[in-house]
């Protein structure tokens, strides 16, 4: 499977992995789907946002009044449409750079290994997972873990 990366950064006073640091990742988290998609390629955008905009998408979508680090939209496309294209879109990203930032500096972890976590995070959102039960959590994070562990990077769950 190979996933593509469109990417739209509003903050660029902030660190932000390459555009093929992020394919890398994805496409590596890509093979560690439970229910990969049939496409053998993927396109996925992802925008860069502050926290102002973060906090009205997550107030518009989710009902939550406050900035969070990553949300995800689902690419929802009748198979007549998806089958005439040459990527298969997944959705879009939306992170929080300066939320990023706080977060990694708080838990003491490498902007490189957040950054890697949030967009595998996102990217599994993108394909079904979810951690509304403790099942569905427990699911996700044994697949986050796995994914960051092949990627050289540590338990993101654990804290240094």
């Amino acid at each position: 499977m190979n996933v593509k990366v469109e990417l739209d950064n509003d903050c660029p006073d902030h660190w932000v992995p390459t555009i093929g640091d992020m394919e890398k990742w994805l496409n590596q988290a890509s093979t560690r789907l439970a229910d990969p998609p049939s496409s053998a390629s993927l396109s996925l955008s992802i925008r860069i946002v502050d926290e102002s905009e973060s906090a009205s998408l997550n107030s518009r979508y989710r009902g939550k009044d406050q900035p969070t680090n990553v949300l995800s939209f689902a690419c929802e496309l009748p198979d007549a449409v998806s089958g005439s294209l040459d990527t298969v879109p997944l959705g879009d990203l939306a992170i929080c750079a300066p939320i990023v930032d706080n977060e990694a500096r708080q838990q003491r972890k490498s902007l490189e290994s957040h950054w890697a976590h949030l967009l595998t995070h996102g990217f599994l959102h993108l394909n079904g997972y979810q951690h509304d039960s403790d099942n569905e959590a427990e699911t996700m994070e044994a697949v986050e873990i796995g994914i960051m562990e092949s990627l050289g990077f540590s338990n993101p769950y654990v804290a240094n």
